[in-house]
């Protein structure tokens, strides 16, 4: 059976991102996929981009991704963008919106947010008709999936309703529901339509959050202490999510 990790909002955390690829690596999965968010929010967004592009087989554009791109608006912005430098910024701008792929006899889809519109955000608590968005055909293969991951909301679970399943693999770089990174493996018959054992699971993996720390006060990017603080608590903005 194939494993493939999944990983989601890295938002420039080297400590985080390290911890989880290390943990990967421990568990020999050869796959990673990544949903997006690699840059913004943290201090090493050029760094995290690198070993994003390097490591992982598959990778889709995030929402601040699309933003850093598309947007020069705010001070916080132009700060990202400067730190990554142009080259990155097209290699951001070009990355897809979805991907997906059949697994153990599943149409199984991964994307930042929902697969036809990168703003429709969707939470455990999202009333059902707008969380079967997610399951809406693509261009691609223009058929309803059976699964979708995806990232976004920094909250890792999962979730069946009307025959279908969702899992969030929560954040690499930036969680908001406890204070340690998270990403997902899955594992399945790779390309196989034929309905066979299917497993999703959610890991989490503890890191230096001190350390990320260090690097952000080392830097004099502009909502820093935001961002310090969701580090310590998983809180966003002070706020539960």
């Amino acid at each position: 059976m194939e494993r493939i990790a999944v990983i989601s909002d890295i938002h420039g955390n080297i400590p985080a991102l390290d911890a989880v690829i290390e943990d990967i690596r421990n568990r020999d999965i050869k796959r990673v996929f990544c949903l997006g968010d690699l840059a913004g929010k943290g201090p090493s967004s050029a760094e995290a981009v690198d070993k994003i592009k390097d490591y992982c087989e598959v990778i889709i554009k995030g929402n601040w991704d699309y933003y850093l791109t598309e947007q020069e608006s705010n001070e916080v912005l132009k700060w990202h963008q400067k730190n990554l430098g142009l080259d990155r910024l097209k290699y951001l701008k070009a990355l897809p919106l979805y991907n997906e792929f059949y697994i153990s006899g599943k149409l199984l889809r991964l994307c930042h947010a929902s697969p036809n519109n990168l703003f429709h955000r969707v939470y455990l608590s999202t009333e059902q008709g707008k969380r079967l968005k997610l399951f809406e055909p693509t261009p691609t293969l223009n058929v309803q999936a059976d699964v979708v991951g995806y990232g976004d909301i920094h909250s890792a679970h999962i979730d069946t309703f009307k025959g279908k399943t969702v899992f969030n693999v929560g954040s690499v770089g930036n969680p908001l529901d406890i204070t340690q990174a998270s990403y997902g493996i899955i594992e399945g018959e790779l390309d196989d339509k034929k309905q066979r054992p299917f497993t999703i699971s959610l890991i989490r993996v503890p890191y230096d959050i001190e350390l990320a720390i260090d690097q952000a006060n080392s830097t004099d990017m502009p909502e820093k202490q935001e961002y310090i603080n969701e580090l310590r608590t998983s809180i966003y903005r002070g706020r539960k999510v």
